[in-house]
């Protein structure tokens, strides 16, 4: 991978990590029609480390608060903090026991495609049950639930950001308050891949390497664009639009895929 590449899959990465379009979907889909074979879960990782990075900074503030509030034991910051770590739970079992099929999936753009269909078809939902979501906080069962909704995100083409908090505004969280919880929540799962891969990572060669560090610098600056413009369409009502994004491009790669790919 040359050095443009791997800025240009960070840019789609940062880009798209935060909009409801799935990174993980554009990310296959640059490398399919870049004409590589896909890098797999470590340079994912990687460029998923950057947008960490513009999570933890947006949301500096409310984690710090969640931390004084843990250390004073207070019951808000405590209930919180428990419903993001059950809501980690299915995550984390998912990528225990299905990282071989997972990493499969990576080497089928096809699933890209058709799991950006679904993503439409989700985000699409959201024009009926965003006006009539009020809850500050999701509960325990809506933790639950949105943390499932985070499992099934693995899939490329599914979007983690756009599934979560599609759920979270069915179940009746507010939008901006569902894409904290969201946020929070990927911050987490991001964190917590990470740690997971690290051995390859340090055991990488020095141009995989290199390729992990300009990708993951370049989503850190454009993942937090993206994020700044996700929370101002969230405010304005707009979120249910990106799923004509979703069945555009699905529909377009899965005809290359069967009528154009050389």
């Amino acid at each position: 991978m040359s050095d443009w590449e791997a800025m240009l899959l960070g840019l789609v990465q940062g880009l798209t990590e935060f909009l409801p379009v799935s990174s993980s979907g554009h990310l296959l889909i640059a490398q399919t029609l870049l004409g590589r074979v896909a890098q797999g879960i470590t340079f994912e990782v990687a460029v998923h480390l950057g947008t960490l990075g513009a999570i933890l900074f947006h949301y500096r503030r409310r984690l710090a608060a969640l931390l004084r509030g843990a250390v004073r034991a207070e019951r808000a910051a405590l209930d919180y903090l428990g419903k993001l770590a059950l809501a980690t739970l299915p995550a984390v079992l998912a990528g225990l026991l299905l990282r071989a099929p997972v990493e499969a999936l990576f080497e089928q753009p096809v699933v890209a495609g058709f799991a950006l269909l679904v993503t439409g078809a989700l985000l699409f939902s959201t024009r009926r049950t965003l006006p009539g979501a009020t809850l500050d906080a999701p509960g325990w069962r809506a933790a639950g639930l949105i943390g499932l909704a985070q499992a099934l995100a693995i899939v490329p083409g599914l979007s983690r950001s756009g599934i979560t908090v599609a759920v979270a505004l069915m179940l009746g969280v507010r939008p901006l308050a569902a894409a904290e919880f969201s946020f929070l929540l990927g911050a987490i799962a991001i964190a917590g891949a990470s740690l997971l891969e690290l051995p390859e990572l340090l055991t990488a060669e020095p141009a995989v390497l290199r390729a992990c560090a300009l990708g993951g610098g370049v989503a850190l600056l454009a993942g937090f664009a993206a994020l700044l413009l996700f929370v101002r369409l969230l405010r304005t009502h707009r979120f249910h639009l990106f799923a004509w994004y979703c069945f555009a491009l699905g529909t377009t790669f899965l005809a290359w895929l069967t009528w154009a790919r050389p």
